[in-house]
């Protein structure tokens, strides 16, 4: 995923220093900045897995789900089959 940060200039300056010095991209640098502080090793199993994949569920969620709330419900894609069908 692309993004847009505002990086003040002193900080960016010493950064791209840190990059050349490392033999590395800023890109690498940044990301490496990013892993460290989510505490993540770099290429470690967990941060190769795609952001949706790492996510939890909001612990109203997580209850509702614990309770049963959510199931018996019908298949949102045997849903959209039927109306599909019926056209």
């Amino acid at each position: 995923m692309k993004t847009t940060i505002e990086i003040p200039d002193p900080l960016y300056r010493q950064a791209k220093i840190q990059a050349v010095r490392n033999g590395v991209t800023l890109k690498a640098l940044v990301l490496a900045g990013l892993e460290h502080e989510l505490g993540l090793a770099k290429g470690s199993p967990e941060s190769q897995r795609p952001y949706f994949a790492r996510r939890e569920l909001l612990p109203e969620f997580r209850r509702l789900q614990a309770a049963g709330a959510f199931q018996g419900g019908r298949d949102s894609t045997e849903m959209i089959s039927e109306d599909r069908d019926a056209r």
